[in-house]
């Protein structure tokens, strides 16, 4: 039997993929049905707002209501954290959840997040990758629906949620973002979503046959990638590397294997280590 871990933040977000999941009454394009004990309620607490802890106990309460296990964190991150310091931790608590109940995490972005998630990629010049977001093992049944469409939701089923207040603020680029793209139209947000399933198929192609070119590794010919062009020299290099490097890492990586000399060893990043003979590279992950 399998579980899940849902993330419920107290947000109108979570609340109604709670109540959905719960109710079985996800969207129609979603097939995901456990039963009610499958389900482990997951809430991090970041410490960022001073009213933070009275979330806790709005999503304990909730879990109480719907009898399931509740699980939380709290750590003091403090007001000046940034967002992405906050999404990793936060990700590490429902990570270390998900090996606790050997279960899959579930989330409640839609499609207003998969859209805000595009522009924020393109903004930091992070390629074509960029627009291939939200595609993991992260269960999302919701990237179907608009804000407008479960904030409907909530109220036809008077379900009550907690409203952030560092959401109506600029400090966070994701809030920047979201209030500049409070002026598209469906028809554009339609076409960005077509987008979006295009190039997550296309990422997958993409990532077959770099794994069929590369091969298993760990020691790979220096020839081959000298004479890659610069794309697939980068795809081919992030295969190998676990998708552990961040593209400009990859970039110097891949200046290293065409210019280093034999007998050097090269730090990637994040524990990746290269080391060179005169005509091959073998990959280390360093513990």
């Amino acid at each position: 039997m399998k579980k899940y871990v849902v993330a419920v933040s107290g947000g109108v977000d979570s609340v109604v993929l709670l109540d959905m999941l719960v109710s079985k009454k996800l969207p129609t394009t979603y097939h995901l049905l456990p039963t009610n004990n499958q389900l482990i309620v997951a809430h991090f607490d970041h410490g960022i707002r001073a009213d933070s802890a009275k979330d806790a106990i709005f999503v304990n309460d909730l879990a109480k209501k719907y009898g399931l296990p509740f699980e939380t964190k709290r750590e003091e991150l403090g007001t000046n954290t940034s967002e992405d310091m906050a999404r990793i931790r936060r990700y590490k608590f429902l990570r270390a959840l998900v090996k606790k109940h050997k279960a899959q995490l579930v989330t409640a972005h839609h499609s207003d997040d998969v859209i805000e998630t595009i522009a924020i990629n393109l903004s930091r010049g992070t390629g074509w990758r960029g627009l291939a977001v939200l595609d993991s093992d992260i269960i999302r049944p919701l990237t179907s629906m608009t804000k407008l469409e479960i904030i409907d939701y909530a109220n036809q089923h008077n379900l009550a949620w907690q409203e952030d207040s560092t959401n109506a603020g600029t400090k966070y680029l994701r809030n920047r973002i979201r209030q500049k793209m409070s002026d598209f139209d469906d028809d554009s947000k339609r076409q960005l979503l077509g987008l979006w399933a295009e190039q997550k198929s296309l990422k997958k192609d993409i990532d077959n046959e770099a794994a069929r070119l590369v091969g298993e590794g760990p020691t790979y010919d220096r020839y081959f990638f000298i004479h890659l062009d610069f794309a697939t020299g980068l795809e081919c290099l992030r295969c190998i590397t676990k998708a552990l490097l961040t593209r400009p890492q990859l970039q110097k990586t891949l200046h290293a294997i065409k210019t280093a000399l034999p007998h050097k060893t090269f730090v990637a990043g994040n524990g990746i280590e290269i080391i060179f003979t005169s005509r091959n590279f073998t990959v280390k992950l360093v513990k």
